[in-house]
């Protein structure tokens, strides 16, 4: 069953109520594939995820940067390497800048990390910032 649009959210600028940001390599066919489904499929909520794969180095792109200004909420799925993908945290600093501006929702997921090692930048996600 495919998602039901609501006019009204379109009139206020949402054209996605659920912004998915996850490191695909770890959580894409396990945790995500299953919390997509659920949003989109099970509840109709209007869910975007990037399917896309990305190559190493490459640029966000403009569209996706669009999809994120236009998402009412955002789930943040931090795994091990989140913080290893450029792409990961470009998302991640643009979905920062939509909550500081329009007051969007943040909703953290930890998978498979402690919430310490993603505030205090140890552990695997102090390894990405070790370079």
């Amino acid at each position: 069953m495919a998602p039901t649009t609501r006019s009204s959210d379109f009139s206020l600028g949402w054209s996605w109520d659920v912004f998915l940001s996850f490191r695909g390599e770890d959580t894409r066919f396990t945790f995500t594939d299953h919390l997509y489904s659920a949003l989109c499929q099970q509840k109709g909520i209007r869910t975007f995820r990037d399917d896309e794969g990305l190559d190493r180095g490459e640029e966000i792109g403009s569209s996706l940067l669009k999809t994120i200004e236009e998402s009412r909420m955002y789930i943040m799925v931090f795994s091990k390497t989140y913080a290893h993908s450029k792409w990961c945290l470009d998302e991640l600093a643009k979905i920062m800048e939509c909550k500081t501006q329009k007051g969007q929702m943040v909703v953290p997921v930890f998978y498979h990390v402690d919430p310490c090692d993603v505030r205090n930048q140890t552990r695997s996600f102090g390894e990405a910032f070790d370079i």
